[in-house]
């Protein structure tokens, strides 16, 4: 995992949105979502449930996001 994509996953729990967490990495919607589900990939598990209100954090996301704060930091 790169820490390119820990930025844009922390940008997405964080905002709980592929939309915004993607203006504020000033990246496409689709270049942040191909990290994600990479990210998703590589670990093996989702990192968010994908509802038609938006993104909620999974406890194995909700780890990930505690890890990557203290990475990024």
């Amino acid at each position: 995992m790169e820490l390119r994509q820990l930025f844009y996953f922390k940008a997405a729990a964080e905002t709980l949105s592929f939309t915004r967490a993607a203006k504020r990495c000033h990246v496409t919607q689709s270049t942040l979502g191909q990290q994600i589900r990479q990210i998703e990939q590589e670990l093996g598990c989702e990192m968010f449930d994908r509802t038609s209100s938006g993104l909620v954090l999974t406890e194995n996301g909700k780890r990930l996001l505690v890890s990557a704060r203290h990475v990024l930091s």
